[in-house]
């Protein structure tokens, strides 16, 4: 009877600890993986928030980025399609038109009341934005995988506009009755005009006899007029394609192709300082519906154009700034600029007269105007007109009309 008791509780025991072990594991393996899911889960949301979105906005030093499309992306290799733009550089161009990020109202007042926020949140911390000149800031082409920092070009005079006449674009393809020409002349000084470092002079305002392109002519812009680049450039190549979508709607859809040739010349020296050339991605300039074909061909030109900007712009800031003295009288000095080209009350002037020609002795072309005898400082006292200023002498005596100035620097 006693065998048989301890036999029962050996039993009992086995089958216990058979039931309770495994179980236990189970329950602990259990909770092991839940906590393992969890923990994945939540890698993801951090991953997600280190990524910034389009339309996100960062601060560094008390300077102001946005994170928008990237102009240049697809239209030269290795270019991401979004990259950090500083605010003061932002402005809706045609690449952020063809993605729609910043193509609707409402998200253009989300954007607009951030920055508002984050101005308010710069003030309360005793902090400014900070604010350049776009000509100042570009970028080299970036490796997505790799984080590039704004580069700064040392222009000379970077906050003064430089003054440019774009002359009429000759119209080499087979839609003259279109007038494309003269349409792509337009866009070009808008595009120009809209980085709000260059002014376009219209060619139909200055009196000159004979070509633009006369050597002569050219130094009478620029000792003149103030003009310091002269851009000539041609429409060729348009082509469009058009076929219709079998489906609900059966819209027609087109495709264009266009091809921009761009000159800029130095008025100083009258010399070919840049010669661009811009084609447009095919696959950009999709549109449908009616007049698709149309629109392809605006669309086509606005990005051969793009495609050049960028360059073209670097090309005209590279040219130093400066005015003339239009007159004098007892009221004070009279400079040719004001303004329009960035000048503003207080600004001091460098003043020197009329400079003589350089020429490079084996090629006898001219390298650039030596700067003239050095006649004292101006300081701007007003603005006045469309772009004038009147100044007064701070340094020297002598001075006269036709003398140059240049923007002293700090």
């Amino acid at each position: 009877m006693m065998r048989s008791a301890i036999f029962l509780v050996l039993i009992s025991f086995l089958i216990s600890s058979c039931s309770h072990v495994p179980f236990v594991k189970k329950k602990e393996a259990s909770q092991k993986e839940v906590a393992k899911k969890e923990e994945n889960q939540k890698k993801p949301e951090k991953i997600e928030e280190d990524q910034p979105k389009p339309g996100d906005i960062k601060v560094i030093d008390g300077v102001e980025y946005i994170y928008a499309r990237n102009r240049r992306f697809m239209l030269s290799p290795y270019e991401p399609e979004y990259v950090w733009i500083r605010k003061d550089q932002y402005r809706p161009s045609l690449g952020d038109a063809l993605s729609g990020v910043f193509s609707e109202r409402q998200q253009r007042q989300e954007l607009e009341k951030r920055i508002a926020k984050l101005e308010e949140d710069l003030k309360k911390k005793g902090l400014q934005p900070q604010v350049v000149y776009p000509a100042q800031i570009g970028s080299y082409p970036m490796i997505p995988s790799v984080v590039a920092s704004p580069v700064v070009f040392d222009f000379p005079s970077p906050r003064m506009k430089r003054k440019v006449v774009v002359l009429p674009f000759d119209d080499r393809t087979n839609y003259k009755e279109e007038k494309l020409g003269e349409m792509a002349t337009r866009r070009l000084i808008n595009r120009l005009e809209g980085t709000g470092t260059v002014v376009c002079v219209e060619a139909s305002t200055i009196e000159l006899k004979g070509s633009f392109l006369d050597l002569t002519n050219m130094r009478l812009l620029n000792e003149v007029y103030g003009v310091q680049a002269l851009i000539v450039g041609e429409l060729s190549d348009v082509y469009t394609s058009t076929a219709k979508l079998e489906g609900k709607d059966e819209k027609e859809v087109s495709f264009a192709v266009s091809n921009l040739n761009v000159n800029v010349f130095s008025t100083e020296t009258g010399t070919l300082i840049k010669k661009l050339s811009g084609r447009n991605p095919v696959s950009l300039s999709r549109e449908r519906g009616e007049y698709s074909s149309e629109k392809a061909k605006i669309r086509a030109i606005d990005l051969a154009i793009e495609v050049i900007a960028e360059d073209l712009l670097r090309s005209v800031l590279s040219i130093d700034w400066h005015a003339r003295v239009a007159s004098i009288d007892k009221d004070g000095i009279y400079i040719n600029a004001g303004r329009l080209s960035g000048l503003k009350v207080g600004d001091v002037l460098e003043v020197y007269s009329p400079g003589s020609h350089v020429f490079d002795e084996k090629t006898r072309i001219p390298i650039g105007i030596k700067k003239g005898e050095y006649k004292g400082e101006l300081e701007i006292k007003e603005l006045f007109g469309l772009d004038a200023s009147v100044a007064k002498a701070r340094k020297g005596t002598n001075f006269s009309p036709s003398d140059m100035v240049y923007l002293k620097k700090d």
